[in-house]
């Protein structure tokens, strides 16, 4: 992946507590001095190696692939609500009207685009973020990693879902159209030649410049928000060390901190998601024109269920990819601690 990579994940003030040298003696150390380690009770991936990044993609593929279809009724109420509130006044009527006119069955569409589109964001937004995370730390040194470690996150988040967004795209255009173009498409087979034949290519990426907007600051807030929670939840909410609490009690703080960033994902992100609903059901327009046409209110349209949908939806995606790591023994880093030299 980068020239390096691997000594840069070994030299990493983000490397794995977990992983030991065996000394001659038949004894055991670990690497990373001054921090208890346990070992581990199967063979462990070594940390930073592309079997490493590989698996943390497989877990970003289930995280994301599994959430988001899950809440696909909420996410096609929440989008019906931004781009016609006159039909679809609250959470609470849209499911209603929803349900009234194509029946229960139609909640469930565009469950296909959702599925697949973001279990290929999952994989490059968490393997790449892995990837960027270890890069960077490299590059300014274990100090500066340590000091501006929430600049880490950001930047690493923000480079991963650069490319996590030109994969989900196509996808989620074709997703839009679905749910929120009455008699446009039933399904993902049907709508994706539709737009190609009267858009062409452009159909799939028109929307790539405002989910930018959208998705870059969501996961930078994702996962900065996530990693600075999580330090603080076992510095001053959690009454004894992580390395003393048992895997479930380390998902649970996950859960936690993930519902935590999630709701503030949200926030940030939600006028960027109202101008890609909006974009991807007007031809012809552009984010500039769909964002005067809204106006500022009109940009938070659909907030309440975007709040409840994103924290669920990210609390549970950093639970299962915490859960995935755990199972495949992929190594998980404790919140960072201050080098010996400072």
């Amino acid at each position: 992946m980068f020239a390096g990579l691997l000594d840069a994940a070994r030299n990493s003030p983000f490397r794995t507590p977990f992983t030991r040298v065996h000394c001659d003696d038949g004894t055991e150390k670990a690497v990373v001095p001054g921090r208890s380690v346990q070992a581990a009770a199967s063979r462990e991936v070594e940390f930073g190696s592309n079997e490493f990044f590989g698996l943390c993609a497989v877990g970003g593929i289930l995280s994301c692939g599994i959430t988001h279809t899950a809440v696909v009724p909420l996410d096609l109420v929440k989008c019906r609500l931004q781009v016609n509130q006159a039909k679809y006044k609250n959470l609470f009527h849209g499911f209603k009207v929803t349900i009234a006119e194509e029946g229960a069955r139609g909640l469930a569409k565009g469950w296909a685009p959702t599925f697949f589109g973001y279990s290929a964001q999952g994989a490059f937004k968490f393997g790449l973020y892995e990837v960027f995370k270890i890069k960077y730390a490299d590059m300014i040194g274990e100090e500066n990693a340590y000091l501006y470690r929430t600049w880490v996150y950001l930047a690493a988040s923000a480079s991963a879902e650069f490319f996590a967004d030109i994969a989900l795209a196509p996808l989620e255009a074709a997703k839009v159209k679905i749910q929120t173009m009455p008699g446009y498409a039933n399904t993902m087979r049907q709508a994706m030649p539709k737009m190609m034949g009267e858009e062409g290519v452009m159909a799939f990426y028109k929307g790539l410049v405002p989910l930018w907007c959208r998705q870059i600051p969501y996961t930078m807030m994702k996962f900065a928000c996530f990693e600075k929670t999580v330090e603080l939840l076992y510095k001053h909410v959690v009454p004894k060390p992580r390395d003393q609490c048992s895997k479930g009690e380390q998902l649970i703080v996950t859960f936690a901190a993930g519902y935590i960033a999630g709701v503030f994902c949200a926030v940030v992100s939600h006028p960027a998601d109202v101008v890609v609903s909006k974009l991807n059901q007007a031809k012809g327009s552009s984010a500039i024109d769909v964002a005067k046409q809204l106006g500022f209110m009109g940009m938070w349209n659909g907030l309440t269920p975007r709040i409840i949908m994103i924290g669920t939806l990210t609390a549970l995606q950093w639970f299962i990819y915490d859960g995935v790591k755990v199972a495949l023994s992929i190594p998980r880093p404790p919140p960072p601690e201050m080098p010996e030299s400072l």
